[in-house]
């Protein structure tokens, strides 16, 4: 026998109904409806939040906290063993830009992770320690390419809408 659309029912249970509150004196939430007596909470006009005209836990909290370094310098690592596996003799934002390893613009720093087996020219805006003493005793150069923006002013002739 198939089922059909006007066959079919919630099982059993399934649905209760739901109660019906303030619906006269007798029986169960009758007259104030679970509410109390009177008051203000009695009366449905309590915002959320409210906390009788004291100033509001959410008010009272703090919005922000800290504060964001405007000379913060951004750089994208690489490291070495990602220079190792990309067979790069010479290598430098641009190259591994065309790789795609690095994102347009952005400013590289090479990081000490992994081991060189060759010597390799390597050209970027920052290196780590352990990463320029890596190239180097594998044979390999190091050079720090200039910034694209100034040295940071002294303290105090800026604010945070100066740019660096």
């Amino acid at each position: 026998m198939a089922i059909k659309l006007h066959d079919l029912e919630p099982a059993d249970g399934s649905n209760k109904r739901g109660k019906r509150k303030a619906r006269g004196i007798g029986g169960k939430g009758g007259k104030t409806a679970g509410r109390g007596t009177k008051g203000q909470r009695a009366r449905n006009t309590v915002p959320v939040g409210f906390e009788g005209g004291q100033m509001p836990l959410l008010q009272r909290v703090p919005k922000l906290r800290g504060f964001t370094n405007p000379f913060r310098v951004e750089y994208q690592g690489i490291n070495l063993d990602t220079i190792a596996e990309s067979g790069l003799t010479d290598v430098s934002p641009k190259s591994l830009l065309a790789r795609g390893l690095v994102s347009k613009g952005s400013l590289v720093k090479i990081l000490g992770r992994g081991e060189l087996t060759t010597a390799v020219n390597v050209k970027a805006h920052a290196f780590s320690k352990s990463a320029e003493a890596a190239i180097t005793a594998a044979g390999g150069t190091v050079e720090i390419l200039p910034k694209p923006f100034g040295v940071r002013p002294a303290h105090g002739s800026f604010s945070q809408h100066t740019n660096r």
